[in-house]
């Protein structure tokens, strides 16, 4: 190409690439003020979205700081060398483990609450909403000290955590709940057991805050204790909770401030009915069934006998074994002990039978040898019938001896005295001289005789003691059920 012609072509080229330059420019320049006004579009559209940010929920924000725990010291009470704080109390009975009467106490699982407010814990909230903590917090800041007066053992579950739960509201009030078990001392009265009705008290108390520094309370009256109505006993019918509440004295700290769960429990009479009494009454009227024995059967009497004593003092002793040693008598030993007496009396009362049947026998046998070995003075004018009576021992030891002194000669038929010698009158004197003695006697045999009826009968011990001993323990049984009943 010329040089000429050089200029000419550079201007041509100059200006395409200007215009090049230009056109990309201007496209680059839409496409920034495009995606500019998308994004102001969009700022402006979520600014009238967006609410007013809670300090509350600001992951940035520490619990710490929030509450301002650091900023305070919390080894003080709310309002340290004020007035008393209140602090109020309600309790939510979870179940009643268990009563023991050996130990003499109680198991409960309960809900224990506690209200108060500490404006060092008060905090902004634009929503008004209260925040909730685990036990974790519950170490860094003030809570009551409330402890259980009496109790023997203790403990806050901890499956999965620790059953601890605080919350805190923004004005500064506080709730401090904790799920506890605890073992208590009751003073129970066995006197009228197993009839009787037991009231058992649960006591919360300040440890370290007399009445001027804080003062317990329950929060809602009676309506603070509520208790689930599925709470049911084996040995108990659960009858009333009540609250109570009064000032506890200790001479070297002072006044403190004690709230009381009441609740009385009422025994369930049917088991001890078919454990104790059912059993017993069954062993006293097993001993009656000797009385329908004969005498004569010996073995049968005495092991009776002594099977009933045994049982009954088995259920005693098994009685005995599930209580406390107690100092006095309990109704369930009145009833016991009776019922072994009149056990203890039927074998008594077998062992004075027989030994009156024996001295009565023995008594019947030297009457009978006796009569033998003496000699009547004569037969004269006697019936055979009056002499076989005199000879069977109807007649008493005197009346046989008195016999004795009109002759020592034996007894000879009429046949062979006519042949020997005649009889003489005095005979016939004797004769009528002992028909009157008889008939004279007779009125003081019939008393003697009924006077010792009974004891030289023993069938008539046994005939009477079927009445006298089903009569009298029925008659125990009328004054025992409505004295304790």
């Amino acid at each position: 190409i010329p040089a000429a012609e050089m200029p000419s072509l550079t201007k041509p080229l100059l200006l395409l690439l200007c215009l090049v330059v230009t056109g990309e420019c201007r496209r680059h320049g839409h496409r920034v003020r495009r995606w500019t006004g998308a994004v102001e579009s969009q700022n402006h559209g979520t600014s009238l979205n967006k609410k007013p940010p809670d300090v509350t929920k600001s992951r940035k924000t520490k619990t710490e700081h929030l509450l301002k725990v650091d900023d305070h010291d919390f080894t003080m009470r709310p309002a340290f060398g004020g007035p008393a704080i209140p602090v109020g109390v309600d309790v939510q009975v979870e179940s009643l483990d268990s009563i023991s009467e050996v130990d003499m106490d109680f198991t409960m699982t309960l809900y224990l609450r506690h209200y108060w407010k500490d404006e060092r814990l008060s905090f902004r909230s634009s929503t008004n909403k209260s925040m909730t903590f685990d036990g974790r917090l519950v170490k860094k800041i003030w809570v009551p000290d409330v402890f259980f007066v009496h109790s023997k053992r203790s403990f806050i579950h901890d499956t999965t955590t620790d059953n601890i739960m605080l919350r805190v509201f923004p004005d500064g009030h506080v709730l401090y709940s904790l799920r506890v078990t605890v073992t208590a001392a009751c003073n129970m009265d066995f006197s009228r057991f197993p009839l009787d009705s037991q009231t058992c008290t649960l006591e919360l108390e300040s440890y370290a805050y007399t009445d001027e520094d804080l003062m317990l309370y329950w929060k809602s009256g009676d309506d603070s204790l509520s208790i689930d109505d599925r709470i049911s006993l084996s040995q108990f019918l659960i009858q009333k909770f009540h609250t109570t509440s009064r000032l506890a004295f200790y001479s070297s700290t002072g006044w403190y401030n004690r709230l009381y769960i009441n609740f009385t429990l009422r025994r369930h009479i049917f088991f001890f009915l078919l454990q104790t009494y059912f059993p017993a009454t069954l062993m006293v009227m097993l001993s009656w069934v000797s009385f329908w024995i004969d005498r004569r059967a010996v073995p049968a009497r005495v092991s009776l006998g002594i099977t009933t004593v045994l049982t009954m003092s088995t259920i005693i002793t098994g009685v005995n074994a599930s209580m406390p040693r107690v100092s006095y008598i309990k109704a369930v030993d009145i009833y016991l002990w009776v019922s072994f007496v009149f056990v203890f009396l039927s074998v008594l009362e077998y062992a004075a039978v027989n030994y009156l049947s024996t001295v009565h026998d023995r008594r019947e046998r030297k009457m009978r040898e006796r009569a033998r070995s003496q000699s009547l003075p004569c037969t004269c004018g006697i019936s055979q019938t009056r002499t076989m009576t005199m000879l069977d021992g109807t007649y008493s030891e005197a009346d046989t001896n008195s016999l004795a002194g009109y002759t020592e000669d034996p007894v000879v038929p009429e046949e062979e005295q006519d042949e020997l010698h005649e009889v003489p009158e005095k005979p016939e004197h004797m004769v009528v001289h002992l028909s009157v003695s008889s008939e004279s006697t007779n009125t003081k045999k019939k008393k003697n005789i009924r006077a010792l009826n009974i004891i030289q009968n023993t069938h008539a011990i046994d005939k009477y003691s079927r009445m006298i001993f089903p009569g009298s323990y029925i008659f125990f049984n009328l004054i025992y059920w409505s004295v304790y009943c």
